[in-house]
């Protein structure tokens, strides 16, 4: 019985629901102390004084450290970089008296409990020397400088565009989007003495994590144990290490003892974001619906110290057939917190754009959107020039307009009701690369026919212990239940960060190849059972099914895996594999989708709401058909929110967030989300890994906010380019 592509239950699903899956504020130690952090006022300039006399003395602070008595840390800027990293400074917390953005820490209070730690934190007075700042992505048009990562042009696009029968040329606008997971990021660091430290970190990949505490302390990287066996959500906040982390590690240090930190919901709007982006789209087609130009800019903001660039354009030629391409990314510096990868990062932006400058092309051409996307349908990724490994996607169109109803749609705006309310469909296609990075495995079957696998990578919650559990079960023949994984500790065999949805690939090649490596032992072990039926056994001969190695030319020849071990008198088989990246540069890796959407909006209040979404997904083989669906529903309802809800504001006359909790900064709730209809489209991949495997963690975000968008432009006739989609913004 195969175990993938069976709907399994999560494996870890019991210990979430009773509270015995631990999170990093979880974890108790003797003399446990607290952090508290304080946060700076300004944007940008330098603290002059910090007076801390009012802290101290409330009972219970043990000490408040700044960046004038913490522990050493290091000089170099570049031992802050971790795997990540974008080129630039990292940002050194406490470092010295440079204050680069508004609320980032400038002093941490330790107390015995968390709320002294808390109210002492109020009590710290701090002086600052003020610089102009600047935090506005619009007003630095003129400023911003060239990224070195837009995909080369193809032929003549402004010639082209000129000349085309018909034109749309557009700006989109994004605003910065924070990734707002249930659980705040923290860290407990357990002091073991000797320069020794166990850490219990909220991140997304435990030895980036181990590799950035080794070199900012200048400890050697064994001394350093980072564990994350659970993450309550993160969505792409934890991959690189956020400044909580070193701030709990000074802690110790500094006191000799164990330590907690947690931030507060106000502080997950002191780091990573998405960044707020400005596109200009511009598309120009013949008459009979086929494109003869895409020109695709973005302005993208990033810190004044590190230059983070998403690919943004680049989806531009991976979708569409089109000779003459042109592409543009800059940056512009602002005084805020580098942003970080959030869902989809580039994708769910660029395609937003794109999608919906698409949708406004078939609307002057008077072609349906499906039809027109047909029409520009690519079998090649143009920035590359070379095949797709796969690419169902014209089959999503099919599956996803028949699922929906597609060809019942009436195409004139506002012509479609229900009642009192407009009814608008829209629909958009989706795109997200299909990765594999390098990652190893380790396998360990025991002769009562038990396995534990173990991998470094950390669950962020899309079901990877399920996941890893059912690629294990299936190559070694096992029930489900005979399998454990241990993950999320830095101890285990290499992992990268856990993103980007390579998490399957890059996991579940790598245990396949260690179950080989156990298999090829297993047979073997099999040719020493006396009469065994496999002496002659090669093992590419066998397979391992139900508990017994047996004969891939007669079933019936077969030896258990108990009798096999005995025989080589061996309780136990451990067998570690490495799976390498899959780009061999001949051919596109990517997932696609197709997505339609539904909205009502009451026709005088314009609350607008998504009544239905088919999102049919291409994304090779499927492992988990039940938490690969999760994912999708997932990531539609962070579409969702991109669409309609999800906005970071600043008063750029402070330089502040000022929408800093989840009472202002607003996400969908259970009343926003209404049907959503998951199909996955059979897509056998040969070329993309031995398991067929692309992953599903992005693509259910990207195109849903532009499918929405589309829709409230066929219900009301009012188009609106910038997100989110408020109800001042369609009042006309």
């Amino acid at each position: 019985m195969t175990r993938i592509g069976t709907p399994a239950s999560r494996v870890d699903g019991r210990a979430k629901v009773t509270g015995a899956a631990k999170y990093a504020a979880e974890f108790e130690a003797e003399n446990l102390a607290y952090g508290a952090v304080v946060s700076s006022r300004v944007a940008k300039g330098r603290v002059v004084g910090i007076d801390l006399r009012d802290a101290l003395g409330v009972e219970g602070v043990i000490d408040v450290l700044t960046h004038e008595n913490r522990p050493r840390m290091a000089r170099s800027k570049k031992a802050y970089e971790d795997d990540i990293a974008p080129g630039g400074a990292p940002f050194r917390p406490l470092y010295d008296d440079k204050i680069l953005y508004n609320a980032q820490p400038v002093a941490l209070v330790l107390a015995e409990d968390w709320e002294t730690a808390r109210y002492a934190a109020s009590l710290v007075r701090v002086d600052y020397e003020q610089e102009a700042h600047v935090t506005e992505l619009e007003s630095q048009r003129d400023e911003a400088f060239d990224a070195k990562n837009s995909p080369k042009p193809r032929g003549n696009a402004e010639k082209a565009f000129a000349a085309a029968d018909v034109q749309h040329e557009a700006e989109y606008w994004l605003p910065i989007e924070h990734h707002n997971p249930m659980e705040m990021h923290a860290a407990t660091v357990i002091y073991e003495g000797k320069g020794k430290l166990t850490i219990y970190d909220k991140t997304q990949g435990v030895q980036n994590s181990q590799a950035y505490v080794a070199s900012v302390f200048r400890l050697k990287q064994d001394d350093v144990r980072v564990i994350s066996q659970f993450v309550g959500g993160a969505f792409g906040s934890g991959l690189r290490p956020q400044y909580h982390l070193p701030l709990a590690v000074l802690g110790a240090l500094a006191l000799k003892r164990s330590v907690r930190l947690v931030l507060t919901r106000q502080q997950m709007f002191t780091f990573g974001y998405r960044p707020g982006t400005i596109q200009r789209v511009a598309l120009g087609a013949k008459s009979g619906g086929t494109l003869d130009a895409i020109m695709h800019d973005a302005l993208a903001m990033t810190s004044q110290y590190e230059d983070f660039t998403e690919h943004v354009t680049n989806w531009s030629g991976a979708l569409y057939k089109c000779a003459n391409a042109r592409y543009g990314h800059k940056l512009a510096r602002l005084d805020l917190a580098t942003p970080i990868d959030m869902r989809a990062p580039g994708g769910a932006t660029g395609v937003y754009a794109l999608e919906c400058a698409m949708d406004e092309l078939a609307v002057a051409l008077k072609l349906d959107p499906l039809e027109l996307r047909l029409r520009c349908y690519s079998d090649r990724d143009q920035n590359e020039g070379i095949p797709f490994s796969s690419k169902k996607l014209r089959e999503c169109y099919r599956q996803g307009a028949d699922a929906f109803g597609w060809d019942k749609r009436n195409g004139a705006p506002r012509s479609m009701r229900d009642g009192s309310e407009l009814v608008g469909w829209g629909m958009a296609t989706g795109i997200w690369e299909a990765m594999q990075q390098k990652a190893s495995a380790r396998i360990v079957l025991t002769a009562n026919g038990h396995a534990e696998v173990a991998c470094a990578f950390t669950d962020i919650g899309p079901g990877t212990y399920t996941m890893m559990a059912q690629v294990a079960a299936d190559r070694l023949g096992l029930p489900l239940e005979n399998v454990t994984v241990k993950l999320g500790d830095s101890t285990l065999p290499q992992a990268p960060v856990e993103g980007g949805s390579w998490t399957a690939a890059s996991a579940g090649n790598a245990i396949a190849l260690a179950c080989e490596g156990v298999r090829t032992q297993l047979v073997r072990f099999a040719r020493k059972v006396a009469n065994s039926p496999l002496a002659d056994a090669k093992p590419d001969d066998a397979a391992l099914v139900d508990g017994r190695i047996v004969s891939k030319q007669d079933s019936s020849c077969s030896v258990s895996i108990p009798d096999a071990m005995r025989a080589a008198n061996k309780e136990r088989i451990e067998q570690e594999a490495t799976a390498e990246s899959n780009d061999d540069g001949k051919h596109a890796r990517y997932t696609h989708s197709a997505i339609f959407a539904e909205v009502k909006i009451d026709e005088e209040l314009r609350i607008v709401r998504v009544t239905r979404i088919v999102n049919a997904v291409a994304a090779g083989r499927i492992i988990n058909p039940k938490t690969a669906r999760s994912q999708i529903l997932g990531g539609v309802v962070f579409g969702l929110g991109m669409a309609l809800h999800e906005e970071t504001q600043v008063d750029h006359r402070l330089g502040r967030i000022v929408n800093h909790n989840l009472a202002e900064y607003h996400v969908p709730a259970n009343a926003d989300v209404h049907d959503i209809e998951v199909i996955f489209v059979d897509e056998p991949d040969e070329i993309i890994n031995p398991l067929g495997v692309k992953g599903v963690g992005e693509i259910g975000v990207v195109g849903t906010a532009a499918a929405i968008a589309n829709a409230i432009w066929h219900a009301t006739g009012i188009r609106v380019r910038d997100l989110p989609v408020t109800v001042d913004k369609i009042l006309g």
